[in-house]
């Protein structure tokens, strides 16, 4: 991220001379500070959004209904359960995950960075693939039952996201759903999420996670290899908005009028290479230390998978740079020798969402995405025109228009699952052209 401009000589003039002991950061220590630490607090907001729903509790799955779209970036291609587990040194939890043929599935476990623990599938798992799992805490002893794999979390809490693709079989994607079950082996102990502010992804929360760093990152290791470097950063900046309440204003101010757009922008636009309006996710699931991409895909689609898995690709700008409008309308066109089935191995899908919620766009026909087995109507000569806009598209068939609602901006989110090697090497979408 580029360097904040003049706001140094803002925090200087507020600064407190009884306080000049305390080393005044510098304007990039205070925005890497706080990316850094905003990737933590989205898990948590997360975290806390999950376990006020109805029925939801640790250790327990949760058998989303298909068709469920009160989620960030959701995915109506895959049958989905979430838990969160909790454990402790001398309690475990036991999952178990069904053996599953001729349909992709994972069964994804991430920390509470957002960082990918494991995928139980055939791909990452090929020695056990489906079965019993012992998950422990760190560093426990505790015995693992005979035939059980054991993976140990990274602390002691984790989320777990199972997907079974639906293909053309929804029941039958809904009975291997059912059939993932967890079980704890006692009563663990386990804290509850650090109260932070409430706060949306229009406004970001400022200056308050700087007051609640130390509870923000006590108990949930971070396995980057910069992380001690990043908290130690975040400490001196606490430090400096504790010394006195000018510093606490001058790095709000800093936060609000130049960090956070700033990192909004980076999170929507600059994530990754772009090519016709379409961003590819440089990184997913497991990010090194590139931190800011880590709390960028927790921003606009937390909980984002390895690469391995699936290649992401947004766009919130159309081929000619401008950004998506639902007052507008766009056409992608897939040349016969080119369709999006051909560089997957498992299913390709495209969503559109609101911005900058990252949620589906309610409209009259509840058609929010498409992908591999959606009823999609071809061109004479075997190629593929997908529509957005807010009504039919003339030259496209209606059952391959995704509506947009006007005068709301939006982006598209596009999967593909098991990419081949000619998404690793390159391949993008076709260009968002604005119809005619």
């Amino acid at each position: 991220m580029k360097r904040v401009v003049s706001a140094l000589l803002v925090i200087a003039a507020f600064a407190d001379p009884v306080n000049a002991q305390q080393p005044q950061p510098d304007e990039e220590t205070i925005a890497e500070a706080y990316i850094y630490l905003l990737g933590r607090a989205l898990v948590i907001r997360q975290e806390t959004s999950d376990l006020k729903e109805p029925g939801v509790a640790y250790n327990r799955i949760k058998y989303n209904p298909l068709g469920s779209a009160d989620f960030v970036n959701p995915n109506f291609d895959v049958a989905y359960l979430e838990a969160w587990f909790a454990v402790d040194d001398r309690t475990p939890v036991l999952l178990e995950v069904p053996q599953v043929k001729g349909r992709y599935y994972t069964a994804q476990i991430l920390d509470e960075w957002g960082e990918v623990i494991a995928n139980i599938n055939e791909r990452t798992f090929p020695s056990k693939p489906f079965g019993k799992f012992l998950l422990v805490a760190p560093g426990s002893s505790v015995p693992t039952p005979a035939g059980a794999g054991r993976i140990e979390l990274h602390s002691k809490k984790a989320k777990m996201l199972g997907r079974v693709e639906l293909r053309d079989d929804p029941a039958g994607a809904v009975t291997l759903q059912r059939a993932f079950t967890v079980t704890a082996s006692g009563t663990p102990s386990i804290d509850k999420p650090v109260a932070i502010p409430t706060f949306d992804n229009h406004t970001l929360i400022g200056v308050d996670i700087f007051e609640r760093s130390q509870a923000i990152l006590a108990n949930a290791l971070d396995v980057a290899p910069n992380a001690a470097t990043m908290q130690q950063r975040v400490r001196s900046v606490a430090a400096y908005v504790a010394s006195s309440p000018q510093a606490r204003t001058a790095v709000d101010a800093m936060l609000r009028s130049k960090v956070i757009p700033e990192f909004q922008e980076y999170a929507q636009t600059k994530l990754g290479p772009a090519r016709g309006g379409w961003m590819r996710a440089a990184v997913s699931g497991n990010y090194g230390t590139d931190y800011r991409a880590r709390t960028a895909v927790n921003l606009v689609g937390i909980w984002g998978n390895a690469t391995s898995e699936v290649v992401y690709f947004g766009a919130v700008h159309g081929a000619d740079g401008r950004p998506l409008d639902g007052s507008s309308s766009y056409v992608m066109h897939f040349p016969a020798n080119a369709l999006p089935e051909t560089v997957v191995d498992g299913y390709w899908s495209i969503i559109l969402v609101g911005i900058p919620d990252f949620r589906v766009v309610p409209n009259p026909l509840k058609r929010y995405n498409f992908n591999n087995y959606s009823a999609l109507k071809k061109e004479a000569d075997g190629s593929l025109k997908i529509g957005i806009g807010p009504k039919p598209i003339a030259g496209v068939p209606e059952s391959n228009w995704l509506p947009s609602a006007s005068g709301q901006p939006f982006g598209l989110t596009f999967r593909t699952y098991i990419p081949k090697e000619a998404v690793t090497a390159g391949w993008t979408p076709p260009p968002l052209v604005a119809a005619r």
